[in-house]
């Protein structure tokens, strides 16, 4: 796929179609992603070493830190919708909890107030925000590899810079990169945002056995194999949280067993179609804005 969106994009040449190249590309950097997703959490080969492997050249495919994402999806998978203990849900840009919403300042006060209106809007960023952390943790040496990974983002972003400033006007390679990385970035943040947005939040200090820590913050979306592809595998968050080595093509069969077990013990199991779960993302976030839009200006 990345392959045959270059080979497209020599053919066209500077022509505002090319626009439709950008938008392809941000599909198939996803799809990297995933794979990269899938070699961190050892799912591809036996050895880790092959793993990482596969883990750093998908990462330099699209210009992010190998390194810094696993440090962070680590603290992730430890502690799901933990307060303060899981990354994902410390985001400047939004609140998950009331406490959170209680200390936003100024122009991130504003954001969260409306977060629920401006959730889409603000992952065109996503793409940006991915690059810029994993930068800052190379060059603070918090990864293993920071020679091999900062060489390998200076490449990407040489080559493809380079790429579309040859082969396209300014213009056009201007509005190609916002298409490519915006659409990139809602592709990301789509999903990530139904696995645990929107699932309770475990405050600081609260002890849950692994089974429950697992299950009680993550949700499922169905949609058999097209959604499958869609979200890369991490529709079955659920299996994917409990079993986190489990290759992605084996979720599917170990979810009916996962949920069986959980009906049959009395465990809250959450699974729902695509855009319920999107429903749910939102509706939580403007819940959690609700008292800052209450409070004078």
């Amino acid at each position: 796929m990345l392959g045959g969106a270059w080979v497209a994009f020599a053919f066209i040449g500077d022509s505002w179609w090319q626009l439709l190249i950008a938008a392809s590309l941000a599909v198939v950097f996803a799809q990297l992603a995933f794979i990269g997703h899938d070699a961190g959490h050892k799912q591809i080969f036996r050895s880790k070493r092959l793993n990482d492997v596969v883990g750093y050249l998908h990462g330099g495919l699209v210009a992010l830190s190998y390194g810094s994402w696993l440090k962070q999806h680590n603290q992730h998978h430890a502690n799901p919708n933990h307060e303060g203990s899981d990354p994902d849900i410390e985001i400047p840009a939004l609140a998950f909890t009331n406490g959170q919403a209680g200390t936003k300042r100024g122009l991130l006060r504003w954001i969260a107030k409306y977060q629920a209106v401006l959730f889409f809007p603000l992952l065109l960023l996503e793409g940006f925000s991915l690059r810029v952390t994993g930068a800052i943790s190379i060059l603070r040496g918090e990864v293993r590899r920071p020679t091999l990974e900062l060489g390998l983002m200076i490449a990407h972003l040489a080559v493809y810079t380079t790429a579309l400033f040859l082969v396209l006007s300014p213009a056009i390679a201007v509005l190609f990169i916002v298409v490519h990385q915006g659409l990139w970035g809602v592709y990301m943040g789509c999903s990530f945002a139904p696995n645990h947005k929107g699932m309770p939040v475990v405050p600081a200090g609260q002890k849950l056995d692994f089974l429950r820590k697992q299950v009680l913050t993550a949700r499922n979306v169905r949609g058999g194999r097209v959604v499958d592809f869609v979200l890369g595998g991490l529709n079955y968050q659920i299996e994917h949280h409990l079993f986190p080595t489990m290759p992605r093509p084996n979720l599917r069969h170990a979810q009916r067993i996962v949920q069986r077990f959980c009906a049959e013990h009395g465990i809250s199991y959450s699974q729902c179609g695509l855009f319920r779960s999107y429903g749910h993302v939102l509706r939580y976030l403007h819940q959690i804005g609700a008292p800052l839009r209450a409070q004078p200006a």
